[in-house]
């Protein structure tokens, strides 16, 4: 492999050695380059997964509050004089009265997606346009005065 060496002058290298010294140049800079973005990734990746194990952790916290307090909750019932099995239906009931609305909410939500609509048009859009051009041609061969699109 051609390279420069320090006592040498890069006037006296000829083309092909200059392309040979420039191709070795950039494949060496894209190598080190990929190894920093590999190297800043890897430890992005493991900042994310400890991110990601402290969210896991809080979620079960929150579950287990959630839980508790539901039982709080009951017991505060059956202390107002209604009885275990009532109090904790009520709480029961509850929790399904709010799964409930979250049901309804979350399918209004999906109801409301597109599909990606604009782009299946313009992509329809865009076919529609390549079949024309492509029948221009065809008539532009058949008959030589039809002019043809050039865009």
């Amino acid at each position: 492999m051609t390279e420069a060496l320090p006592g040498e002058r890069i006037e006296d290298k000829s083309l092909g050695e200059l392309v040979a010294l420039a191709s070795s140049n950039v494949s060496n800079l894209v190598r080190a380059e990929m190894d920093l973005a590999k190297m800043e990734l890897k430890g992005d990746a493991k900042k994310a997964a400890l991110g990601s194990v402290m969210f896991s952790i809080a979620g079960l916290c929150g579950g287990m509050i959630v839980i508790l307090l539901s039982i709080a909750l009951a017991y505060g019932l059956v202390a107002l004089g209604i009885w275990h099995w009532a109090a904790f239906l009520i709480v029961a009931a509850v929790y399904a009265v709010l799964a409930a609305v979250l049901i309804g909410i979350g399918y209004l939500r999906m109801k409301k997606i597109d599909g990606a609509k604009r782009t299946r048009r313009t992509l329809k859009d865009d076919l529609t346009m390549l079949r024309k051009r492509g029948e221009d041609r065809e008539l532009a061969q058949k008959d030589p005065d039809t002019p043809a699109l050039t865009d």
